[in-house]
């Protein structure tokens, strides 16, 4: 007689462990539960979702502390991208494994300011932080939805100028992180850092600016931008940023040394070294007066630059990375020139995150708006479909990449 559930054996034959054509087979029921817990932690993270409506052993899987133990295990999972779209009431993420858009319950407690909901800043391992309207953090995991409001920071504090905000988390179980902001008035800087495992904000430091290796900061660190238009007239404008990614900035570990990566108001890097507290300036990839959108990310444990420029009628997006040794940048992608040209007199702002070799750039204006994920080994790039609700193709602004693991504690 068979049973609807994987703890029983369906026919007689189906509980042996059988040899057809020459391949050994045989049915789940048969593993213990400490060894379907480990086969199940390696499934897609989206396939979790559904082990509540298998059987009544799989949903006990679900809920099993020793199957979040088992899913630590696994070193990585294919990231998720978490979709900034303009009135930040949704949770829409592109699954990279399965290549698909994917709708997740938005958690309450970022819903909770009246009149706009919490901005998301920073995300590292299976979190994402979000900025409320007072200031406030709150570290969410959105596979399982658990969130968590970080302490206040003091009013001195609060009341700074913020360049610079990332997160860092622990690949072990315990899901330890930091979150790192750095602010104050160019050339004058400091930053803070809370830390997870003592619950509180850990330190705050001065960072001293590196003189000899750094070039004079722009008197156009005003947060102004100077473009030449058509008419070859030198107009100012503010630099274009997702207010999603106003804080743009990456964080890398070389050396045993932590160094955290920002764009300045004019579109310059500034790089902080978080062990020696201190920081310096990158040299300007362009001229101020040539006019580009910039964003930042990291991929492959080091910081890199994309950029887009308008040159001799068309457009040209390129990844660039900085040579430390002889301080000079040098190109190592570009997209194809028949898919950057269509971007041309657009007045395109670019938002950009990466993940292992991957980069995902949101292109908006106010004619067009697309996703490209480039593979910066590969060189190749690759349009998402739009996502579609209603029939209707949503816009997003920006994205935050992010592993989906239902053990990453806030």
């Amino acid at each position: 007689m068979e049973h609807d559930h994987c703890g029983s054996s369906r026919t007689t034959r189906k509980r042996k462990f059988q040899e057809e054509d020459g391949i050994l087979s045989f049915s789940m029921d048969n593993l213990n539960q400490d060894l379907l817990e480990r086969v199940l932690s390696w499934l897609p993270t989206s396939t979790f979702f559904r082990l509540n409506s298998v059987c009544k052993r799989w949903k006990s899987v679900a809920a099993s502390v020793s199957f979040k133990l088992a899913c630590s295990q696994v070193p990585s999972r294919d990231p998720w991208f978490f979709m900034v779209d303009p009135h930040l009431n949704q949770s829409i993420v592109f699954d990279s494994a399965e290549r698909s858009w994917k709708k997740l319950d938005h958690p309450p407690l970022l819903q909770k300011d009246s009149n706009q909901n919490s901005m998301p800043v920073a995300a590292s391992g299976g979190l994402i932080c979000f900025r409320n309207l007072t200031g406030n953090f709150i570290i969410c995991n959105l596979v399982t939805g658990s969130c968590r409001e970080l302490p206040p920071l003091d009013a001195t504090q609060r009341n700074q100028t913020i360049h610079a905000i990332v997160m860092n988390t622990s690949s072990e179980y315990s899901g330890s992180y930091k979150l790192v902001l750095v602010y104050g008035e160019l050339p004058k800087l400091s930053c803070i850092v809370y830390d997870s495992s003592i619950g509180c904000w850990e330190w705050e430091a001065a960072l001293i600016r590196k003189v000899e290796n750094s070039l004079e900061f722009d008197s156009d660190d005003d947060n102004a931008v100077y473009f030449l238009s058509k008419a070859g007239n030198l107009v100012a404008t503010n630099m274009q940023r997702s207010p999603s990614k106003q804080y743009s900035s990456v964080i890398t570990s070389k050396d045993g040394e932590e160094i955290l990566y920002f764009l300045s108001s004019s579109g310059k890097v500034v790089t902080c070294n978080l062990t020696h507290k201190c920081f310096s300036e990158y040299p300007r990839l362009l001229p101020v007066y040539s006019e580009y959108s910039i964003d930042i990310v990291e991929c492959g444990g080091e910081m890199l630059v994309v950029l887009l420029s308008e040159f001799l009628e068309s457009a040209s997006l390129r990844v660039w990375r900085y040579d430390e040794d002889i301080r000079s940048w040098h190109q190592i992608a570009a997209m194809p020139p028949a898919m950057s040209h269509e971007w041309f007199g657009k007045k395109v702002d670019i938002n950009c995150v990466g993940t292992g070799h991957q980069i995902l750039v949101c292109l908006n204006s106010g004619e067009l708006f697309s996703y490209v994920l480039c593979d910066v080994v590969t060189n190749e790039w690759v349009e998402l479909p739009k996502c579609c609700v209603n029939g209707k193709a949503l816009e997003f602004m920006s994205a935050f990449s992010f592993e989906p693991r239902i053990e990453a504690t806030v």
